[in-house]
């Protein structure tokens, strides 16, 4: 399964030190630039484990609310 644009943006900024392990959807706006505004609220409870719409699960949430990459 090819992964999205989006997560390829996010793990390459955890690779290169711009973005934590652990995350919230502002941090990816300011680490990964140009995507539509609602992209970086919306994909990241939309792919996370255990999603209703059962989606590709790219993401596990904390309990804080922040967010980490699952591996793939």
């Amino acid at each position: 399964m090819k992964e999205s644009r989006f997560v390829e943006d996010v793990r390459e900024a955890i690779r290169s030190g711009r973005l934590r392990e652990s995350f919230r959807a502002n941090d990816i706006k300011k680490a990964c630039l140009g995507w539509d505004e609602s992209t970086y609220s919306n994909f990241l409870p939309k792919h996370r484990k255990g999603n209703p719409g059962d989606y590709t699960e790219y993401f596990s949430q904390n309990p804080d609310g922040s967010y980490n990459l699952l591996e793939h």
